[in-house]
């Protein structure tokens, strides 16, 4: 590696195939099981398409975007919005949504869910002109993009932090799914005898020029795989106060009981801004 020109690829490069040798080593790595490997992260990238990233979905499921994550974020200590993993079913250019409004848009039965939010700096000082993208599945698990019975961007939405920094959206409640499982990373979920299901939550990436990006989620609270989800994502502070109402006025015509509200205030830090890389199109 001594004639790469960027130090930091001469450090990683370096630093991976160490690893990569010492993995081989420790393992006792037989030949076989070499060609079973290689064939594997082959096959990795043959299921990647515009709709699906298996590699993404690879490094979810044995804890490595959730660590990279963690590595990168949190300096913040308890003043910052804890950060979790983007996922594989980020889309950009997603619909500019005015707040308080829905972002269901093709039906989707499932209880209403009306969510109010905040966002504040680290001194607790609202940020306005934050742009805010939220997606999440529908109540039968899947992302509009896996299901064709979605209308084209149906559950996202893009919204913009008013001067008190707040934003709003209807929705409806989000469901635990099963992560994909009918490519390489099913079949290693299957070979370690794992559930492949994620908690219910809902996705949140906050944008601003001159703030630190901020992805994360905020996990159901009742959910039964909180504890063991599959991608290791969930952390204590990213559960939220679901709260079902099954009663009362709500906030929209036409609501039946149950419904639910959820209210979160996220805090970002001052910091570089920048987009991640679509996982799909």
């Amino acid at each position: 590696m001594a004639g790469a020109d960027n130090p930091r690829l001469r450090e990683i490069a370096e630093a991976f195939v160490r690893h990569m040798h010492a993995f081989a080593r420790e393992v006792k790595l037989s030949e076989h099981e070499y060609d079973i490997g290689i064939d594997f992260l082959n096959r990795i990238g043959q299921a990647t398409h515009d709709a699906h990233n298996e590699g993404i979905l690879f490094a979810d499921a044995i804890g490595f975007s959730t660590l990279v994550c963690l590595m990168n974020n949190g300096n913040g200590g308890p003043t910052e919005t804890a950060a979790a993993l983007l996922g594989p079913f980020w889309r950009a250019n997603s619909p500019v949504t005015e707040s308080g409004a829905s972002i269901v848009r093709s039906p989707t039965p499932g209880p209403d869910l009306f969510a109010t939010c905040q966002v504040v700096d680290t001194s607790g000082a609202p940020v306005a002109g934050v742009t805010v993208d939220v997606w999440q599945a529908s109540p039968i698990g899947l992302y509009e993009n896996q299901d064709e019975t979605q209308a084209d961007m149906n559950l996202r939405g893009r919204f913009t932090t008013d001067a008190e920094g707040r934003f709003a959206f209807r929705s409806v409640k989000p469901a635990g799914y099963p992560v994909p499982t009918d490519g390489p990373v099913g079949e290693m979920l299957r070979a370690q005898h794992r559930h492949p299901y994620r908690p219910a939550h809902v996705h949140f990436l906050g944008y601003k020029p001159g703030y630190k990006t901020l992805i994360t989620q905020v996990f159901v609270d009742d959910d039964e795989h909180l504890e063991s989800d599959a991608v290791f994502g969930v952390t204590r502070a990213l559960i939220g106060d679901y709260r079902r109402h099954d009663g009362g006025t709500p906030p929209a015509p036409g609501v039946a009981a149950p419904w639910y509200t959820l209210s979160y205030r996220f805090v970002m830090q001052r910091g570089e801004s920048i987009l991640p890389k679509p996982p799909i199109k």
